[in-house]
């Protein structure tokens, strides 16, 4: 993902596939025009990228010129358009393409063929890299089309968003920028009841790393097997076995808004691993969330729930103030690593459940 301006773009096409596109458009042309030396006429800036693609696979003789026009301000059209017709080639009696890098609305392509028909040109055709068939419904025919895109924002390949991204050999579409949580916090702050109660909400995928390790396990995963084999030697998992498995989970919804990671990273060292592994997705942690309680009130919570739960480690005190210590001494400090990025925010997580989730929920809404 990218961000440009104030707006994210997530990728969309990629270069093979742009060059597909313009193979399609240069096979029109080369059909319909290679023996009639065309002027090719660029609607800068945005078509600057494909007309030079473009002509170095015409197979015939053309002239190459250029116009500015300008109708868009940020995103959005003006509804007005400004040519600058200042020509250095002659047009009379010759065939002429007006090339677009991207046909929406057609309010430019519209405006400009109608003036240059004052030129008297032999002939005059439109060819667009990219058409958006669901919003353009002008009576002007757009004779070549390289692709068909659907009616989003794009900038790269010579498109931009307020002078940006056209230098972009990839086509990149708007996004909204992914939120990606880590809950945190010691046992028996709830992070698991408030997982569950906020991937509901905001439509995040809950990945917890128990979870994921018992999956694999059970399943008979090469990397469940794999990391059954220091589990069964009494030795802790490595943390590359480890991030193949949340990678795996990653990539099972490629197009969720977003993940909460609860159990996972525990230290600086697999913090830096997840920050390499979405950013090799195009995304990274939105921040880290942390649940804030006394460790009495943990305590107590956990012995509670080991009334219930049948679970040995709640049912003896020692034992969970021993694993709340763990958890400050190892994991703890995985609180400077996010302060350090401005990514760390603590909640009291001590009330009632809707009254945490309230105050999560706040915390999530900034992210």
């Amino acid at each position: 993902m990218r961000k440009i301006h104030d707006l994210y773009f997530k990728p969309y096409l990629s270069a093979k596939e742009i060059e597909s596109a313009v193979d399609n458009l240069a096979y029109q042309l080369n059909r319909d025009l290679k023996d009639q030396t065309p002027v090719f006429l660029g609607i800068l800036n945005g078509s600057y990228i494909v007309l030079a693609d473009l002509t170095r696979k015409f197979k015939g003789d053309c002239e190459v010129a250029f116009l500015r026009t300008r109708s868009y301000l940020g995103t959005e059209s003006t509804g007005e358009i400004r040519l600058d017709m200042e020509l250095d080639v002659n047009l009379t009696n010759r065939v002429v393409v007006i090339v677009e890098d991207i046909v929406d609305t057609g309010l430019t392509v519209d405006a400009l063929s109608r003036k240059l028909k004052d030129h008297n040109p032999a002939a005059l055709h439109i060819a667009t890299l990219f058409l958006k068939p669901e919003v353009y419904n002008r009576e002007l025919k757009i004779d070549y089309v390289g692709q068909n895109l659907e009616n989003k924002f794009v900038v790269g390949y010579g498109m931009d968003y307020n002078n940006l991204g056209r230098n972009l050999p990839e086509l990149y579409v708007q996004t909204k920028p992914m939120k990606n949580i880590v809950l945190f916090g010691p046992p028996g702050a709830g992070k698991g009841t408030q997982a569950e109660r906020l991937k509901e909400k905001y439509g995040l995928i809950h990945i917890s790393t128990g979870d994921v390790f018992r999956y694999n396990i059970k399943n008979a995963t090469d990397l469940g097997t794999l990391a059954k084999s220091y589990m069964d030697k009494g030795n802790l998992v490595p943390d590359e076995v480890t991030i193949k498995m949340l990678k795996a989970e990653v990539e099972k919804t490629p197009d969720t808004a977003g993940f909460i990671f609860d159990g996972f990273p525990r230290t600086d060292a697999q913090a830096k691993a997840l920050d390499e592994l979405l950013e090799s997705k195009d995304t990274e942690v939105s921040g880290m969330v942390a649940l804030e309680v006394d460790d009495e009130v943990l305590v107590e919570r956990l012995l509670e729930r080991g009334k219930s739960s049948g679970r040995p480690d709640d049912a003896n005190e020692q034992v969970i103030r021993g694993r709340i210590h763990v958890y400050y001494k190892q994991t703890a400090p995985l609180k400077n690593y996010y302060q350090a990025q401005d990514k760390y925010y603590g909640v009291d997580g001590e009330g009632s459940i809707d009254e945490i989730t309230d105050r999560l929920s706040a915390e999530f809404d900034k992210l």
